[in-house]
């Protein structure tokens, strides 16, 4: 990856876009590329960590493991997002194990650098405490789904979501899903059984219609009723 094309990922991204040319350049200049395959680990919870990622293309799953072996999806990151800042500032270990789920490229910025950076420019700093303070409201959010809403209700919410990214929620909509049902399962804390059988039950109520991962709705106000949601409240990230 040349200079420009660094410079320009972290120009892209909330917590370094504001900062002044001289300034990211000279962060750039500490970046390392990092090109990772689906399904190729970045980093594992519990590890300690060196330093924050900056995802340039592909998509990067969030998550944690229990004993058991079962998953649970805590956000996914698209190109343009930051990840693993959170050890940067407490000096604690990396929070969740982060995957790629598709062919993914990254860019690597030790803490020492990204601390003098924010300390330099506290512009960045106060832009550090919004996406921390997403991050917050996210996993809120995350936690009031697992205690308050069922499986179909997480699993309309979601396809609610996907659409939105899309275009308009409406019927006719189409999208494919972006990872397959176990995936899916881990995302919403379930199985992948549950997620099969419940999207034939929204196939059945004429809700959606289903070709391969192929999703169209059919019916997207009834879609949303289930979600119990509005369009305008779907969540931007996962």
């Amino acid at each position: 990856m040349k200079p420009q094309q660094r410079l320009e990922a972290l120009r892209g991204t909330q917590l370094f876009g504001n900062a002044s040319e001289e300034a990211l350049k000279q962060l750039a200049s500490h970046a390392i590329e990092r090109r990772l395959h689906q399904g190729e680990i970045l980093f594992v919870g519990g590890e300690p960590a060196r330093g924050l990622y900056v995802a340039v293309s592909g998509a990067l799953r969030a998550f944690r493991e229990s004993e058991e072996g079962r998953e649970q999806t805590i956000h996914v990151e698209l190109a343009g997002s930051t990840f693993a800042e959170v050890p940067v500032f407490d000096n604690g270990p990396y929070p969740s194990t982060v995957m790629a789920e598709e062919e993914s490229v990254v860019l690597f910025l030790g803490k020492e650098d990204v601390r003098r950076f924010l300390l330099k420019n506290p512009e960045a700093a106060l832009a550090a405490l919004g996406v921390l303070a997403g991050r917050l409201r996210r996993v809120s959010s995350l936690l009031e789904q697992l205690s308050l809403q069922d499986v179909a209700q997480r699993l309309a919410a979601m396809l609610v979501e996907e659409a939105s990214k899309r275009g308009n929620v409406e019927d006719g909509a189409s999208f494919s899903l972006p990872v397959p049902h176990q995936r899916i399962a881990a995302r919403l804390g379930s199985v992948r059984e549950v997620i099969t059988r419940i999207l034939h039950r929204f196939v059945n109520e004429q809700l959606i219609a289903i070709h391969g991962r192929r999703i169209t709705i059919l019916n997207a106000s009834a879609l949303r009723a289930k979600a119990k949601m509005n369009v305008s409240r779907a969540p931007s990230h996962p």
